[in-house]
């Protein structure tokens, strides 16, 4: 750590109360949010962007909103989501995220469970959801509607309640209450304490995963930690952050007008590139590339001379191939940080061969979303990385991965007995087993909750399995199925974007549903699943499949809104499918 890292961490913060403020003192001018309205990208510095936190407070406040208090942000990814967090922190109150992608129920738990006061909506459509169960919302004051809070920031307001509240409110404090996307059961409120998150933004100056001059780019929901995480890390280091422009299909576009340096993420945004790019060469030509770019990087790091041939070999891949991996990233990209998944080892060093390093790393809700992560300095792809400094990491005896740290969740939102399950004497059982290495990096291996018992008693991991099958740029989706069943099958969803204009070439019809059945499809299938297959025991190897006529989804209840397969909730919908496959 160098001097300059130690002043910035020291001079965060104790409080996400107080960060607006923090942050206009130390940043005033720089470019704090930068957004596309009216077919033009706009920019706020951290001193406009605190005037309108100070604003946003006040307004609460008149509202009657008091210390303590639970108000909800139910919108996509936008600045305002963020201005009314610091807003609502600095009035004393604790933020609720709700997932723009949320059904009226699970609206209606969110803001019944946490006792939701006040609520701000993004656009009808949230607000629909809301009206629809506020009769059985008897604590829900206030609705806001995200157009409206310049007239509750135009109200006026006492300011010195508001520095009042912001001092008096301490470290250990709720600052998020933030509901698990849940894969299975109802979602529990990760309670989040100030201190939990200024700890992540220590992390964030220390480990440089932000720096002052960075660009990060958001396009992951603020509902989800990880996405907390950054946008709270990059106002403690003086980061821009530019937000999506206008949902998932606005990214790439995003991506080249705003040239990030940083880039948060979930796996599928790089498998999906991925696949695109690594498409358009053979795999043999692909692969001796990336052994090149490997090894150029790796020795150019070192202070090494590279090999003339290997040199060659180089500069003629990064021009066929690299050159474009960078440019559909915008070309300026330093970092990214792929979590909240698993993501294949081949694809990661793909992207490093290519010059865009991309990082995985490990943590869950109820660990702020900080846990290990994989760094320039130390790096061993396949794995999540090292524990963050102040973070301890360690094996239970049946292989849960336990950890610790100032970051651990306070517990959950009004229930005792799920914080007992999970909290034991300050280490977090975090329900995923793994292992470390010599050198302290964590690989995981799978899900306690997930492993697949078969009728013969062989126990299996789906995930890797199913992370080998998402590499094909014909599969989006993959689940692998076989508890208390004789052998592993698999439900498969096509990826649209590469398999209809494959089909189209081909004379074949042009919808996913027509083409789940055909058997041109279903051979391009087998052969993937042949490949992958082959790389494992005959006992873990899927036997049969069958392809959905759609893709799974958030809307369907088949994804979580971090992307993640509901894997109990799509056996119980497929449950016919399945019985089906073993005839």
């Amino acid at each position: 750590m160098t001097t300059h890292d130690v002043t910035r961490s020291e001079t965060i913060t104790e409080t996400v109360a107080a960060l607006s403020r923090t942050a206009a003192e130390q940043f005033a001018d720089r470019p704090a949010q930068r957004f596309h309205r009216d077919g033009e990208w706009h920019e706020l510095t951290f001193a406009q962007l605190h005037t309108i936190a100070t604003e946003i407070g006040c307004g609460l406040i008149g509202l009657g909103v008091g210390p303590g208090e639970r108000v909800a942000v139910l919108s996509d990814t936008r600045p305002e989501w963020f201005q009314a967090q610091l807003g609502i922190a600095a009035a004393g109150g604790v933020v609720v995220p709700i997932y723009p992608s949320s059904s009226v129920e699970e609206c209606e738990w969110v803001l019944s469970d946490s006792g939701t006061v006040a609520v701000v909506c993004e656009n009808s459509a949230q607000l629909a959801k809301v009206e629809a169960v506020r009769d059985r919302l008897p604590e829900l004051r206030h609705v806001i509607m995200v157009d409206a809070l310049a007239e509750l920031r135009s109200a006026g307001g006492d300011t010195a309640e508001l520095e009042r509240r912001t001092a008096a409110v301490q470290p250990d404090d709720p600052s998020l209450i933030i509901y698990t996307s849940g894969t299975t059961g109802r979602p529990k409120g990760c309670v989040l304490t100030n201190r939990n998150m200024t700890a992540c933004c220590r992390l964030c100056a220390e480990m440089e995963v932000v720096t002052p001059e960075d660009v990060a780019y958001l396009f992951l929901p603020l509902a989800h930690v990880f996405a907390q995480t950054v946008v709270l890390g990059a106002a403690s280091s003086g980061a821009l952050v530019a937000y999506n422009s206008g949902g998932p299909t606005a990214i790439m576009a995003d991506l080249q007008a705003v040239r990030p340096t940083f880039l948060p993420s979930v796996p599928r945004i790089f498998e999906k590139v991925f696949a695109a790019i690594a498409g358009m060469v053979p795999a043999e030509m692909r692969e001796q590339a990336v052994h090149a770019g490997l090894a150029v990087r790796e020795l150019r790091a070192a202070g090494r001379e590279v090999p003339p041939p290997l040199e060659a070999g180089f500069e003629k891949a990064d021009e066929q191939l690299f050159s474009k991996v960078r440019a559909a990233f915008g070309g300026s990209l330093r970092q990214a940080i792929t979590g909240a998944a698993p993501i294949a080892p081949e694809i990661l060093q793909f992207f490093h061969a290519a010059g865009v390093p991309v990082h995985e790393g490990y943590g869950l809700s109820e660990s702020a979303g900080v846990g290990t992560l994989n760094t320039a300095d130390a790096l061993s792809i396949g794995s999540v990385g090292c524990a963050v400094p102040g973070c301890e990491i360690r094996i239970a005896d049946d292989g849960e991965i336990l950890m610790r740290g100032p970051h651990i969740f306070a517990g959950y939102w009004k229930n005792p007995e799920a914080t007992a399950d999970i909290l034991s004497d300050g280490w977090l059982l975090t329900g995923d087993l793994g292992s470390l290495d010599e050198d302290g990096f964590l690989s995981i291996t799978g899900r306690k909750k997930d492993i697949i018992i078969t009728a013969g008693g062989k126990n299996l991991t789906p995930n890797n399995l199913e992370n080998d099958l998402r590499q094909s740029r014909w599969i989006s989706q993959a689940l692998m199925h076989g508890d208390r069943r004789p052998y592993p099958v698999a439900l498969i969803t096509l990826d649209a974007e590469m398999v209809v204009p494959w089909a189209a070439e081909r004379g074949l019809p042009g919808e996913v549903a027509a083409l789940a059945v055909d058997p041109q499809v279903r051979g391009l299938v087998q052969d993937v699943l042949d490949q992958v297959n082959s790389r494992y025991a005959k006992v873990s190897q899927i036997k049969k499949f069958t392809i959905l006529d759609h893709d799974f989804s958030i809307e369907t209840g088949e994804l979580t809104p971090s992307l993640k397969v509901k894997r109990r909730a799509v056996e119980e919908r497929y449950r016919g499918l399945l019985d089906d496959l073993y005839g």
